[in-house]
């Protein structure tokens, strides 16, 4: 019987990682401090250096990490978020955490990001930010949506919860706007043995506030200042995350080898792959393929002990919680049709030579089939 494989294994990466990340825990139990202490600190300003970025705050997760941002840069309640509903459920959450409005904009085929067109017709003079989100590792076109926040004095913050090191002509995702969030969920690119965020920024006022926001409003000890919440990034994960920091860059270039040989295997006449975008470096965070054909696709894949998934199985439109109440979600073809035709392959850097080569081969396999 095949060995079956997963789309995600998050195991295999602490095996690989197991003395390191098991010393790191260590040194922490050892250290006695387990919040906000020196590995936070550290980690922060080593995220910080990695993307090129002046400022990192840990937070809880990742969906905190977006509600923090918003208020750090400003959005108050009644303000339109403009946004995307190709996305995980956390991206409209968060907004809607915090009081503000949510407005959906349609996005590129090709990109599976937020389309620039889409946008300015959406702007309205509630509109105080934009939220791309750079979906699958994919970045957004950052500088298209810079210079229309620029025409419309509006805020960016950049979802990057799957797009850890993408980068745009060199320019690591994360640095563009006024402010980026990051999750470290444990399938992520860089993932935590837990939950765990960040919120990035190089404005000095912004991450000032988002620190006040992440602990209660305090500026001392018990005294809060303004109203916050208590999203911490804890000592343990911050020591894990250390760890997996230093092997991102060369995990994600295995991400894109491993992408490569899908690539290769893939004739596109009933398998779409991922676009390939000019000037831009995919993070790989999920290889999304599209087909007419997904169910039985699927179903075949599933028979050589291959894991799928979909990601995801209904947009946020079109979740009972979101239908017919999100401004924008009424005019979304592109969104909808990529929702018939998404899988996900298995994606990660512990892949081994065998079972790439068996997802290749039930590639070809199936591609070949009239």
């Amino acid at each position: 019987m095949l060995e079956f494989i997963p789309v995600a294994n998050p195991r295999a990466q602490y095996i690989a990682y197991r003395d390191e990340i098991q010393a790191a825990i260590e040194r922490v139990l050892e250290g006695g401090h387990y919040i906000l202490g020196e590995e936070e600190k550290q980690f922060e300003e080593e995220f910080a250096a990695f993307l090129g970025v002046q400022h990192c705050v840990g937070v809880a997760n990742g969906t905190d990490a977006i509600a923090i941002a918003l208020q750090a840069v400003g959005v108050a309640p009644g303000d339109e978020v403009i946004t995307v509903s190709h996305s995980a459920v956390a991206t409209t959450a968060a907004i809607e955490q915090v009081g503000a409005r949510p407005v959906f904009a349609d996005i590129d085929p090709l990109t599976r990001c937020i389309d620039p067109l889409k946008i300015p017709p959406l702007i309205s003079s509630k509109t105080k930010a934009l939220l791309p989100v750079h979906i699958y590792g994919q970045p957004a076109p950052m500088q298209e949506i810079m210079e229309i926040a620029r025409r419309n004095s509006l805020k960016v913050i950049e979802d990057c919860a799957q797009a850890h090191s993408a980068e745009i002509e060199g320019k690591k995702v994360g640095s563009f706007g006024n402010a980026a969030t990051f999750s470290f969920y444990p399938t992520k690119n860089l993932g935590a043995i837990g939950d765990g965020g960040a919120m990035v920024t190089n404005e000095p006022d912004v991450i000032a506030k988002a620190r006040l926001l992440g602990q209660y409003g305090w500026k001392e000890r018990y005294i809060s200042s303004i109203a916050g919440m208590n999203s911490r990034l804890d000592e343990l994960q911050a020591a894990i995350l250390r760890v997996k920091l230093r092997y991102l860059t060369e995990n994600n270039v295995r991400r894109r080898e491993i992408a490569r040989d899908y690539y290769n295997a893939i004739q596109e006449d009933r398998i779409i792959p991922p676009g390939k975008i000019a000037g831009t470096t995919h993070a790989m965070h999920l290889f999304v393929i599209e087909s007419e054909e997904r169910s039985e696709l699927q179903s075949f894949l599933n028979g050589y002990g291959i894991g799928t998934a979909i990601h995801y199985p209904l947009a946020i439109h079109q979740q009972p919680a979101y239908q017919n109440r999100i401004r924008g979600g009424e005019n979304l073809p592109q969104t909808e049709r990529l929702y018939r035709r998404i899988l996900s392959l298995p994606m990660y850097p512990e892949l081994t030579g065998e079972q790439i080569a068996r997802v290749c081969s039930a590639l070809k396999e199936w591609s070949s089939k009239k």
